[in-house]
């Protein structure tokens, strides 16, 4: 299947492992873009030497196109992307932040950029400051986004800019591939679908219990990292949304740990988090325990007292655990049926 997606990544398939902390491992994102799609890491839970070896090892795992990912929000962000870009990573994925010097950078190598948006005026932005394309983040995804849903939001942006869209949100299968493609998308972006994937290397403790979730089984707050993202509705998920400030000590705690786990000086840290508008100590906290608490959930599989999981809508909609390649090839299977039986279907 050929989208101007697949052309400008170089992939066979318009397909795209989101990129999701603790979870978008080496393993899994060779196993993506092996079986045709774009895998695609996540730096935000790694120092900038780490990074450098992890790049290698992905690259040891498979010789096709793969992607990094940075919240530029984050403050050891611009330190892993500058390895990533030393690196001459194939594809280089931001958000929340100005990427434009990482479009510069890369492109001198002949890399490519992908924008992560959940609104317009971040993706017109992202295009004038000359990214590739754009992965647009509905309502639905284990992401931050904002209240407009996947079918509102894609055709919207499909129609402002000039470069392609990818589509995130309530993706899983080929319905959902087919109906992005008529929406304007030229490919998707999954991440509930690929932690439930035997390449995933998360516990099996928390894919069970995403398994059994429905799609009413999560919901979305800002008090667990400081922006709305979506959660599997848990006990130790609810006890962190229902907290309003977070006691000194523990905010403190969490400061270090962001500090040690980001490999960034403790006074960069507090900096970047004044420099903020409307967010401070609090939120850096926020975010730090919140990264502790996804890595508990993945690696133990504990979300009774403190590990969190961020899940997407459409995990209500997955019913079991299949390989990366299965996943891919019978996601676009499925498209490319619906959409040539939909076509005979209303031909006159």
């Amino acid at each position: 299947m050929k989208t101007k997606m697949t052309e400008m990544c170089g992939i066979k398939y318009p397909i795209m492992l989101a990129a999701m902390a603790y979870v978008s491992l080496p393993k899994l994102v060779a196993a993506v873009s092996n079986a045709g799609g774009l895998g695609m890491f996540n730096s935000a839970a790694n120092t900038p030497k780490e990074m450098r070896d992890i790049i290698k090892e992905i690259k040891s795992l498979t010789d096709k196109p793969f992607g990094v990912n940075a919240t530029l929000l984050i403050p050891n962000s611009k330190e892993n992307m500058e390895v990533a870009l030393e690196e001459k990573v194939p594809v280089l994925n931001y958000s929340l932040g100005k990427g434009d010097w990482i479009i510069k950078a890369a492109h001198g190598y002949g890399g490519k950029v992908l924008a992560t948006v959940a609104m317009a005026r971040h993706a017109k932005r992202a295009e004038q400051d000359g990214a590739d394309g754009l992965i647009v983040t509905g309502y639905e995804a284990a992401a931050h986004g904002e209240e407009p849903t996947s079918l509102v939001l894609i055709p919207y942006i499909a129609s402002l800019v000039n470069i392609p869209v990818m589509a995130a949100g309530g993706f899983s299968d080929g319905k959902g591939l087919a109906a992005a493609l008529v929406l304007g998308a030229e490919g998707i972006s999954m991440g509930t679908r690929f932690y439930l994937s035997k390449e995933c290397e998360s516990h099996e403790a928390g894919k069970q219990a995403a398994l059994k979730a429905t799609v009413m089984d999560t919901f979305r707050s800002a008090k667990i990292d400081g922006l709305l993202g979506r959660f599997l509705i848990s006990p130790a998920a609810l006890k962190m949304d229902q907290r309003k400030m977070i006691p000194l000590g523990k905010a403190i705690s969490g400061v270090f740990e962001a500090s040690r786990t980001t490999g960034t000086p403790l006074f960069k840290l507090l900096i970047s988090s004044l420099k903020q508008r409307q967010r401070g100590v609090q939120d850096l906290a926020r975010q730090a325990i919140n990264l502790t608490a996804i890595k508990i959930a993945v690696e133990t599989g504990d979300l009774e007292h403190e590990g969190v999981l961020p899940l997407g809508q459409i995990g209500g909609r997955i019913e079991n655990i299949l390989t990366c390649k299965e996943i891919i090839e019978g996601t676009v299977a499925e498209a490319e049926a619906i959409i040539k039986a939909t076509g005979k279907r209303f031909s006159s």
